[in-house]
């Protein structure tokens, strides 16, 4: 694959500078090349898709002086099926862990979820009777510094007891080192014992107090809210406007990606 020069136009932005594309070229760089990489480089394709990511535009509203839409969907498409964004991001996790004094694989974590709406292009949603949304829930397993383990989606009428029997037994082959985590009330049951057993990781309930008034931070709890709430400054996860949940996946991975690297570099 030929280096192109970069085009000469206004930075947004989103983005990457020379250090951040450095930690990301090597992923991109070994992925499929598509039909049109002459015209553009791939640098400013990455850039496109941070962009799409942050503002929460439509793949059809991409600025005309970033590549086509088509093209820049079609690696988005491409890196999403073909694991290049999740890789992209477990390989930055693993940096920032360790330029923040922490072992490459977790120990511990901490799991929650969010229901959000999604538009009428959505394949599948659902009805979350607590929260009073229609649409899909995010699954996040996280690890002490708020950094994403686990995503995974479902409609919004799946209960997180229920996801435990999903997020649980990946989180225990990806990371073979996870020994605990800590949930909240909803993740109770003997169900959600027999899963964490026989997944080898202790799940703790950390339950609110009775004697608590109002907003109160939970020990642990808040690490995977704070999460949350890093996610919702992109706006394109500020609800779910993907037709698949493999997409709205995807953008939980870019979203942090964009995060970690500013850690980074």
């Amino acid at each position: 694959m030929s280096d192109l020069p970069m085009p000469a136009r206004k930075p947004y932005p989103t983005d990457l500078n020379d250090e951040q594309w450095a930690l990301v070229e090597p992923f991109v760089r070994a992925s499929e090349c598509g039909p049109q990489e002459v015209l553009h480089p791939r640098r400013e394709v990455v850039n496109a898709i941070l962009y799409i990511t942050h503002t929460g535009a439509q793949w059809r509203y991409m600025p005309h002086d970033l590549p086509d839409w088509q093209l820049v969907y079609h690696y988005f498409d491409l890196w999403k099926k073909n694991g290049t964004l999740k890789r992209i991001h477990d390989a930055l996790r693993v940096k920032v862990r360790k330029k923040a004094g922490r072992k490459a694989q977790p120990t511990a974590s901490i799991l929650d979820s969010q229901s959000v709406k999604t538009t009428e292009e959505a394949e599948t949603k659902g009805y979350d009777a607590g929260k009073k949304v229609k649409g899909r829930k995010r699954h996040l397993l996280v690890d002490t510094l708020g950094l994403v383990l686990v995503a995974w989606i479902s409609t919004a009428d799946v209960q997180d007891r229920d996801a435990v029997q999903a997020v649980l037994p990946m989180a225990a082959q990806e990371y073979p080192m996870l020994q605990k985590t800590w949930a909240d009330g909803a993740y109770q049951g003997e169900q959600v014992e027999k899963v964490a057993k026989e997944s080898g990781i202790n799940l703790e309930v950390v339950k609110r107090s009775d004697k608590d008034r109002g907003f109160v931070v939970q020990a642990k709890r808040w690490i995977g809210e704070r999460t949350f709430g890093w996610l919702n400054r992109e706006r394109r996860l500020s609800k779910d406007y993907e037709r698949k949940e493999e997409s709205s996946e995807a953008f939980i991975h870019l979203g942090m990606i964009k995060l970690m690297l500013r850690r980074l570099a």
